[in-house]
């Protein structure tokens, strides 16, 4: 009898143990994908794209991640991110984000 209820006692405290990580949310672990999904994007015009030094120039409305008004700015960014599709004039959606001083486009997909 001493044993059966040493091992329900254990058996308890293992499950209370256990709950915390149970009942855990994991929702911002997201895959990066679902998390680009989520993203806001801002609306833009190109003005000028540059594939080869990697830049490109948009007049935008406000971009709400970067707390950044209405103007028009270079922005760098890397092979790929681009699609090849889009050139000087199209309106595009497009995602910018600031590191170390330095604002660069991450995504960009043309407007409908």
């Amino acid at each position: 009898m001493k044993q059966i209820v040493l091992r329900t006692a254990l058996a308890l405290a293992f499950a209370s143990f256990l709950q915390p990580a149970i009942a855990m949310d994991h929702s911002a672990h997201a895959a990066p994908a679902a998390k680009a999904a989520k993203q806001t994007l801002s609306e833009g015009k190109v003005r000028r794209l540059d594939r080869e030094a990697g830049s490109v120039t948009i007049t935008h409305g406000p971009i709400e991640n970067l707390g950044m008004g209405a103007m028009t700015m270079t922005f760098s960014f890397k092979k790929g991110v681009v699609p090849a599709s889009v050139k000087d004039g199209d309106k595009v959606r497009f995602r910018a984000e600031e590191k170390d001083g330095q604002y660069t486009v991450v995504r960009v997909v043309p407007a409908k």
